[in-house]
């Protein structure tokens, strides 16, 4: 191998996840699905179930959170934190940093929790997350379809900068800084800042949301691996976690995208199986919907029972290529290549700030507008999901 070939080989690898250890998790917000806050209790109940999925591909033992805050609290640390401990649960920790000018308050439940619980707590993170969606929010395929307030690519800077200073002689001061978007949020090159300030970079993607792409489940496969190798090739061999992506087992049906069990299954296997597990860090979308606004139901177990609504055993052959042709999938998904921009992926997956009423710290967005959170923006997240296929498109027709 020559070693501009070699150095490319290295470089995907890396892009495409490689961590000291392939996390396996799902998303957690704030607040329960009647806007009420979570506890302690309902945390426990969260990692318990995750940890004794009947079937699953590999103990579900970390959690992506979208915030440090307890839910309707100023600073006090979310009680995820207790849960996690007592479970042993790894934590994905986030920031909330859309529609403020301040993390001030994040970083002080950030601190509270580090002199409480100590090395119980902070040998369990595994990163940090700072901000989610925020650029999509913030583009213009965003601001068209109400997806919320967003934050500038030098307004996210500053806030990992403001992190980093924050825990600077503190245990968490090697933990990797990252920040999640939409897929598509990661091509946009006037990003790049961001990109560069991070150690890793959490992607977003929901093939069910593509509209006018063929998002048939059976083409689920194709879009997704499209725009997870858009995403490698833009960031310039950062590894990348994989920090929401799911299929909805009920709800309307999204152009060609039907909600159904069946259909949720497959995806699993087709993207989580095939792609993702035990190969990338993986956080799913969603253990259990805590959404009211959102007619789309993501969730893969009903009451938290460990018997999922779907087989989790992952098969031994899949329908999808392990190399997606970039010239499109089958014909007979309805697949093509996408010609001109003007559609757009979608403003993904939850999302969580405080749960509290808007203020200046931002902990008040409580939830993004997305599947886990549009409860706090009074919007469900079939009213800004068209917004995905801007970008998308710009990419795909340069395959």
């Amino acid at each position: 191998m020559r070693p501009s070939a070699a150095l490319a080989a290295v470089a995907g690898v890396l892009a495409s996840g490689v961590s000291a250890e392939n996390y396996l998790g799902f998303n957690s917000g704030s607040t329960l699905a009647d806007r009420s806050a979570k506890f302690k209790a309902d945390f426990l109940a969260e990692f318990n179930t995750a940890q004794k999925l009947q079937g699953a591909p590999g103990k579900f033992n970390a959690v992506r959170l979208y915030t440090n805050i307890q839910a309707y609290s100023k600073d006090d640390p979310i009680q995820a934190f207790e849960a996690a401990i007592e479970t042993k649960t790894k934590i994905l920790l986030g920031i909330w940093t859309s529609g403020t000018d301040s993390i001030s308050n994040e970083l002080s439940a950030l601190k509270k929790a580090i002199t409480k619980y100590g090395k119980d707590f902070t040998d369990l993170v595994i990163g940090m997350s700072v901000g989610s969606e925020d650029l999509y929010r913030n583009s213009e395929t965003g601001v068209k379809n109400e997806a919320g307030i967003g934050a500038e690519p030098d307004v996210l800077v500053k806030f990992i900068n403001d992190y980093k200073k924050s825990v600077a002689g503190t245990a968490l001061a090697s933990v990797p800084v990252g920040h999640v978007d939409t897929w598509d949020a990661f091509v946009n090159g006037t990003n790049k800042k961001v990109i560069d300030a991070l150690d890793w970079v959490g992607v977003d993607e929901y093939p069910y949301y593509e509209s006018g792409k063929g998002n048939h489940i059976k083409n689920a496969g194709y879009l997704f691996d499209r725009a997870f190798d858009a995403v490698v090739a833009a960031v310039g061999g950062k590894p990348i976690w994989v920090t929401e992506t799911g299929w909805p087992s009920s709800g309307p049906k999204w152009d060609q995208a039907e909600a159904s069990v069946e259909n949720a299954k497959y995806y699993w296997q087709e993207i989580g199986c095939r792609k993702l597990f035990n190969k990338v860090p993986t956080f799913w979308y969603n253990l259990r919907d805590s959404n009211p606004d959102n007619k789309m139901l993501f969730q893969i177990t009903k009451d938290l029972s460990t018997k999922p609504l779907f087989d989790l055993t992952c098969p031994t052959t899949f329908d999808t290529p392990t190399t997606t042709a970039k010239s499109g999938s089958p014909s007979a998904t309805g697949f093509s290549t996408a010609s001109a921009p003007g559609s757009s992926t979608t403003g993904s997956g939850s999302g969580s700030g405080s749960g509290s009423s808007a203020s200046t710290d931002g902990t008040g967005s409580s939830e993004s507008g997305t599947p886990e959170s549009g409860a706090s923006l009074g919007m469900s997240f079939s009213t800004f999901t068209i917004s995905g296929l801007a970008v998308v498109a710009g990419v795909f027709a340069l395959f």
